[in-house]
């Protein structure tokens, strides 16, 4: 069995204020998180990543600027967590200019 990772994304607009926290969820599914696997050619991916759970979260005419994305393993290490071919694809059509993530 994979190992479940505990992965957290934040987005901030310019002024540094948090606009949403996404956490990747092995049980849900979101029509976004669908989409945007359909267009990375990645259709079997329909479970949440932190990343689309963030996005999705955002309030309503808020522009987020930054992302922020942690992954971390049962021991709470840092482990890599740059984002896959999915949340890539999302994070440039909501116009995010800047990501940050744990290497």
């Amino acid at each position: 069995m994979k190992t479940r990772q505990n992965i957290v994304a934040i987005c901030f607009d310019r002024s540094g204020r948090m606009l949403s926290v996404g956490r990747n969820n092995y049980t849900k599914t979101h029509p976004v998180q669908k989409r945007y696997a359909d267009r990375a050619n990645i259709p079997q991916k329909i479970y949440l990543h932190a990343e689309i759970d963030a996005l999705t979260k955002l309030p309503y005419g808020a522009i987020p600027k930054r992302m922020v994305i942690v992954r971390r393993n049962s021991s709470g290490l840092l482990l890599p967590s740059k984002p896959c071919p999915i949340c890539e694809l999302a994070i440039k059509d909501y116009g995010i200019a800047e990501v940050e993530y744990t290497l």
